[in-house]
């Protein structure tokens, strides 16, 4: 190997070095910042602490992250994903799997499955964010947005299974499906079933099938094949 790439090679390394440790400060950040909003509340949390908890520097979590208000907007997009990597929900492969789905009652098990997911990463911060709304500007406008999100990919959702076999139940239009879905993906109603009333995410997500198939999709026999979510003793 030449000089020249020598270098080019020894700078690369340096950079991906440099990058994977950015990562992991931002990484350690943001875990003490979700770890105290969810502590303490949001208003109760400062950047002193979010600091001392990742055993960093107060200039290292503007830095590396940013402010109060960015830190929770962060901790509910990677709470949404389930991690930090730069690729929205829409792009991950269970999305994929549930818009690529030509049976309805398959295609609706995907959903009410992605569903029970999210809500179990995205509920204790969202609590969070609910409480902060009362006096935070930026923490309102972050509900807002992801009801606004949500009833997006609620649209979406009802769309495709408008498309498929016998469409929708009768009488039931596209939007009062997608608002019936998008009440229904609400953190609040995973937490409150789940955290307060004891189910299991098993029977949660049985529960969501169930009610959506219910109101959404006409009255035919199952497609062969088809499981519900396990069942499990009722709560």
């Amino acid at each position: 190997m030449s000089e020249q790439a020598e270098g080019h090679a020894a700078r690369r390394y340096s950079s991906q070095v440099r990058d994977e440790q950015a990562r992991r400060t931002r990484q350690a950040v943001l875990t003490a910042a979700r770890e105290l909003f969810l502590a303490q509340g949001y208003a109760a949390t400062t950047i002193d602490a979010i600091a001392e908890a990742a055993h960093v520097s107060r200039r290292t979590v503007f830095n590396s992250a940013g402010g109060k208000s960015v830190l929770l907007k962060l901790a509910f997009d990677w709470a949404i994903v389930g991690d930090d990597e730069p690729v929205a929900l829409a792009d991950r492969p269970e999305v994929k799997a549930v818009r690529a789905e030509q049976d309805p009652c398959r295609a609706l098990m995907g959903w009410a499955q992605l569903v029970s997911d999210v809500a179990g990463r995205v509920a204790p911060i969202m609590e969070v964010a609910a409480v902060a709304a009362d006096s935070d500007p930026a923490a309102a406008e972050l509900l807002g947005d992801f009801a606004r999100s949500r009833m997006s990919g609620a649209t979406e959702f009802i769309q495709h299974l408008a498309s498929l076999g016998a469409g929708l139940a009768p009488g039931v239009t596209e939007q009062q499906a997608a608002d019936v879905c998008w009440a229904l993906m609400d953190g609040h109603v995973y937490r409150r079933l789940v955290s307060d009333r004891g189910w299991t995410t098993a029977q949660f997500t049985r529960w969501l099938y169930q009610s959506v198939a219910a109101t959404v999709l006409p009255p035919a026999p199952r497609a062969a094949g088809v499981q519900e979510p396990a069942r499990a003793s009722e709560p």
